[in-house]
């Protein structure tokens, strides 16, 4: 019996739409694909828009991608892409021994070639970016781009080298990748180059299959890396291959310092002592701008510790850094980096070039404000507790590190101490529009009712004091250095400390190692009563001229007058006690205080020594018992005056 007419029809065109794939399959395998070179070559260099060249033997295979239909399996040999037209580079982007690719037919008809995946053996990768930003791995259009399409789905690496040179950043650095068994990375690799002109070696791991389609799918990395002394150490994922953006690791660094993170981030960070950190990184890497974000940080700095979250957003005119840091305790030695006043070792260890002499206390190490005009900052710092050693009272410090355009500002920089506050701002302008080799720097500072007892807790007989200080300065200056700064500052200080008691153990205890020595001059070792100190220095290009400088205690009245030059470190006091009760040890000498802050020299003038020594010698000659009143003083009594002193 004849099958009806419309099954006829049917049985065709199925026999129809069967058999012309199965014939361009036929026909696809019996072609000399080493022929069709010059169109692949033709039809791939048009899509990525830069030469591409396959110049060995090619073949095919049908393969079962995932489709109903088998796809073409293309098998190439020694197989080159190069540069874009607008690198400046004359190297190949990738040369491979041999590569795998399929291509899906029926996308041919719409130009755009769809590779599922593609498979490398032994290659060699070239990353590349010029000085004006241009790069190689970039795959944009010019203004007549190309009519053909590039759809890569997936990439897969074996053995190889890859190579990444960045004129911007400074980097020329290789590595070796080889393949690795193991359920999360594919790839192993070993680094070795120059980062911004130092050493960097390491090693690593990456997947062996990368997802260009699949944006979401994490592509895994680890590195453990040595960049000039830094240690790095890190582990998360890439999740947006396609465009080289999106990183999620988590990050350790240590190191020397945290300055030496400049040359790897291009983030101004102040000198440190040894540090260690661990947090959270993310980043989106634009092509004309990049955004970082290190988060819920935790870490060291010398004995301190700190915590945090840290923003930094590449962009014009400058890049910018944000965030908040805190710190449960910060010891006091280890804010010395930050103005050069740790030691020689600790200079040496954090690689800094300039040494303090050892004739000089005030730091001389240069601040670098040649980076300052890199980056723009708001930066909040807070730390709970301050200490030189347990018993120094320093609470909820806060201050706002602000740079812009090259000035930094600490607006304010207030802490508690000893029951009282501590109020400043500073302005240290190092943009060079004022002075080119200096910085222009401001200070205000006020301390109020710092309580005396608060604040030497451990020495004998502080306890009973009632006493405070308060104090202002005001100085502003030009230099380099905190030395330089000071030597040329301009200004004022006053102070006055009320009701208190000193000792030699006092005065050594607070670092005043002066004061000590002249104390020992005047009463010996021993607790004295203060009734009050006020002082008054004038300030002009590094000279402080005393305009009142009076202590006052249960012993004596002290006026002291003279100079103290920071320019020079030099010393010149003339101290003229006036005893207030009998005593047969007072000779109402002026006491000198010469020298350098590094030595001084304390001396007790030897004219009126002699004078008033040979004066009692002529009265022994007459009568024994007057001997001794020229050694004798009265004084003007217990009233010292100290109101009167303090409300000048």
């Amino acid at each position: 019996m004849p099958l009806p007419r419309r099954t006829r029809i049917a049985i065709a065109v199925g026999s129809v739409v069967v058999a012309v794939p199965v014939i361009g399959a036929i026909a696809l395998a019996s072609i000399d694909w080493n022929r069709a070179r010059p169109w692949l070559n033709e039809r791939i260099s048009a899509a990525i828009e830069r030469p591409f060249e396959i110049r060995g033997d090619v073949a095919l295979a049908w393969r079962q991608q995932g489709s109903i239909l088998p796809t073409p399996h293309l098998v190439a040999k020694d197989v080159h892409i190069g540069n874009p037209s607008t690198m400046h580079a004359p190297s190949e982007m990738v040369s491979v021994s041999q590569f795998a690719f399929a291509i899906e037919l029926l996308p041919l008809l719409r130009q755009r070639i769809a590779v599922p995946e593609l498979r490398f053996d032994s290659p060699k990768l070239l990353l590349q970016r010029d000085a004006d930003g241009k790069n190689n791995w970039t795959f944009g259009h010019d203004d007549q781009p190309s009519a053909w399409k590039l759809d890569v789905q997936r990439v897969v690496f074996s053995k190889g080298t890859v190579r990444y040179i960045d004129a911007m950043t400074h980097v020329d650095a290789s590595a070796n990748v080889d393949t690795l068994n193991d359920p999360r990375y594919g790839v192993a690799w070993q680094l070795r180059g120059k980062w911004n002109n130092q050493n960097v070696s390491g090693s690593g791991k990456a997947g062996a299959v990368l997802s260009l389609q699949q944006q979401t799918a994490p592509f895994p990395l680890s590195a453990d890396l040595d960049l000039g002394g830094t240690h790095i150490v890190f582990e998360g994922t890439l999740t947006k291959p396609a465009s080289l953006t999106a990183l999620d690791l988590r990050l350790k660094l240590s190191g020397s310092s945290m300055e030496r993170l400049y040359a790897l981030t291009g983030v101004l960070l102040p000198e440190t002592p040894p540090f260690s950190t661990e947090g959270h990184l993310t980043a989106n890497l634009g092509a004309n701008a990049s955004h970082w974000v290190y988060d819920q940080f935790t870490g060291k700095v010398g004995q301190s510790d700190i915590a945090g979250k840290l923003d930094f957003q590449t962009g014009q005119p400058r890049s910018r850094l944000s965030g908040t840091v805190q710190s449960k305790l910060l010891q006091v030695s280890d804010l010395g980096p930050l103005i050069g006043a740790d030691s020689n070792a600790s200079k040496q260890a954090r690689g800094a070039e300039e040494r303090q002499p050892g004739n000089k206390v005030l730091p001389v190490e240069t601040f670098r404000t040649d980076r300052w005009t890199a980056i723009d900052a708001d930066v909040n710092f807070k730390a709970a507790q301050i200490t030189r050693d347990k018993n120094l009272p320093i609470q909820n410090l806060e201050t706002q590190i602000h740079l812009k355009d090259g000035v930094l500002s600490l607006t304010p920089m207030n802490f508690d101490i000893a029951g009282g506050r501590f109020t400043s701002t500073v302005l240290l302008d190092g943009s060079g529009k004022v002075n080119p080799h200096a910085i222009r720097a401001t200070l205000k500072a006020a301390a109020s009712h710092l309580q005396l007892k608060q604040l030497f807790p451990s020495i004998d007989g502080m306890q009973a004091t009632v006493g405070e200080i308060n104090a202002n300065v005001a100085l502003a200056a030009d230099g380099n250095s905190v030395a330089s700064l000071l030597g040329s500052s301009n200004g004022e200080l006053k102070g006055a400390v009320t009701q208190g008691s000193v000792s030699k153990l006092m005065l050594e205890t607070m670092g005043l190692n002066i004061g000590s020595v002249v104390l020992t001059k005047l009463v010996g070792d021993k607790q004295v009563k203060l009734n009050c100190m006020v002082t008054d220095f004038a300030v002009s290009n590094g000279v402080m001229k005393s305009r009142l400088f009076v202590v006052d205690t249960s012993e004596a009245r002290i006026d002291i007058n003279g100079t103290v030059n920071l320019g020079n470190e030099k010393l010149d006091l003339t101290l003229k006690p006036d005893a207030k009760s009998v005593r047969v040890i007072s000779l109402r000498a002026p006491i000198y205080v010469r020298g350098s802050f590094k030595d001084p020299d304390v001396s007790v003038d030897k004219g009126t020594l002699a004078l008033r020594a040979g004066s009692a010698l002529a009265l022994a000659v007459v009568a024994p018992v007057a001997a001794i009143v020229p050694l004798v003083s009265t004084g003007p009594g217990e009233t010292s005056g100290c109101q009167a002193l303090i409300q000048r």
